[in-house]
C-alpha cells in the first residue's frame, strides 16, 4: 500500500516551494495583486478598432487619453482574424456625463478611423471601497461557517474541532497559492482581481473543502474498526488510498471541462477559467496530501512527529483515544 502519510514532511515542502514565490510576487515592489475598478475605482474604457493588421501602441493610446487630461494604463490585444483590434484602457473615474468622455472619443476615432467606443464601465471610490469589504467579509464569513459546520458535523468522531481547523488551513493552502499565482499573472499578463476573480476564489474554496471531506468522513469510518494498538496515522493513510482514485478522478473530470472551456471559451472568462483551473488543481492536492496529514501532525504532536517522521524517536505511536 502507498505510505503517502508517511512522506508528509515531503508534500508539505512541495506545497511550501509552491506558495513562496506567489508570495514573493505579492509583497515585492511592482507586484501585488491588479484589482480592476471593481475593486480600486475608476473607469474602464473599451474600443474596437477595424481594419488593423498591426497592434497599435499602448504608449499612443496613453498619449491620447493625456491629451484630453485623462491619465490612463492601455492594453491592447492583436487583431483577430477579422482584422479587428481590442483596446483596453483603464482611467481615474469619468462619469458618463463628463465631456471628456466625448473628448476622448472623438480623439481616438480621429486616430484610428472607425474606432469605436463599446465598452464604459465607472465605478465611484465609495462602490469600490463597499466591494473590497464585502469580499472580506465573505471570504471570511465562508470558513467561519465551514469551521462550524465541520466541527458539528463531526462531533462523534475524537477532537472534532480538529477536522474544522485543518480542513481550514488546507483551504488557506489554496487561497494563497491562488493569491500568489494571480499576482504572477498580473505582472506578467496583466491579469487584473475583479468580481469574476472573487466568485472563482470562493467556488474554488468549496470545492477544496468538498474533497477534504470526502477524505475526513472516510478517516471517521475507519477509526470505528481501528485496530487495538493501530497507529492513528495507518488509520489516515488507509483512508487516503481508499478514497485517492475517487478524488482524482472527480477532480479530473472538472479540470477537463474548465480545460476545454479555457482553450475555447473565449478571451471574457479566460482569467476566470484559469483560476478556477489553478485552484481545483491546489484543492486536489492540499485534500489528499495537506489536510488529513496535518491531523496526524496534531495527533503526534509536531515535535514527537517531526521526530518520528525523520527516525529520531523509535518508540511505539501512541493509540488515539
Amino acid at each position: 500500500m502507498l505510505n503517502l502519510v508517511g512522506k508528509r514532511y515531503v508534500w508539505f515542502a512541495i506545497s511550501l516551494l509552491a506558495i513562496i514565490p506567489g508570495l514573493i510576487f505579492l509583497v515585492m515592489p511592482g507586484g501585488g495583486l491588479r484589482p480592476s475598478i471593481d475593486f480600486a475605482g475608476g473607469t474602464l474604457w473599451e474600443f474596437s478598432i477595424p481594419n488593423r493588421t498591426t497592434a497599435v501602441g499602448t504608449n499612443e493610446v496613453q498619449t491620447i487619453f493625456h491629451e484630453q487630461g485623462v491619465e490612463a494604463i492601455a492594453q491592447v490585444s492583436p487583431p483577430n482574424a477579422l482584422q479587428q483590434e481590442v483596446v483596453t484602457v483603464r482611467s481615474p473615474e469619468v462619469k458618463a456625463e463628463d465631456p471628456k468622455k466625448q473628448q476622448v472619443t472623438d480623439a481616438m476615432t480621429k486616430a484610428f478611423p472607425g474606432a469605436e467606443l463599446t465598452r464604459f464601465e465607472t465605478v465611484g471610490a465609495t462602490v469600490s471601497r463597499e466591494s473590497t469589504q464585502q469580499a472580506v467579509i465573505a471570504v471570511m464569513a465562508a470558513s467561519l461557517a465551514i469551521l462550524g459546520y465541520l466541527t458539528f458535523a463531526f462531533r462523534h468522531a475524537p477532537n472534532p474541532l480538529r477536522y474544522g481547523v485543518c480542513a481550514i488551513l488546507a483551504m488557506l493552502h489554496d487561497v494563497l497559492l491562488v493569491l500568489g499565482m494571480a499576482s504572477i499573472l498580473g505582472y506578467f499578463i496583466g491579469l487584473e482581481v475583479d468580481a469574476l476573480f472573487l466568485t472563482a476564489l470562493l467556488t474554488v474554496i468549496s470545492f477544496s473543502v468538498h474533497d477534504t471531506i470526502v477524505v475526513f468522513d472516510r478517516v471517521r469510518e475507519n477509526l470505528r474498526y481501528r485496530r487495538t494498538g493501530q497507529p492513528f496515522e495507518e488509520v489516515v493513510n488507509v483512508s487516503i488510498v481508499q478514497t485517492l482514485s475517487r478524488s482524482i478522478n472527480t477532480q479530473l473530470t472538472v479540470m477537463l471541462t474548465l480545460l476545454a472551456l479555457l482553450l475555447f471559451g473565449g478571451q471574457t472568462i479566460q482569467h476566470f477559467v484559469l483560476i478556477l483551473l489553478i485552484g481545483l488543481l491546489s484543492g486536489t492536492y492540499s485534500s489528499i496530501f495537506n489536510a488529513a496529514q496535518l491531523l496526524v501532525v496534531w495527533e503526534n504532536g509536531w515535535g514527537n512527529d517531526w521526530r518520528r517522521a525523520f527516525g529520531h524517536d523509535q518508540r511505539p505511536n501512541q493509540v488515539a483515544a
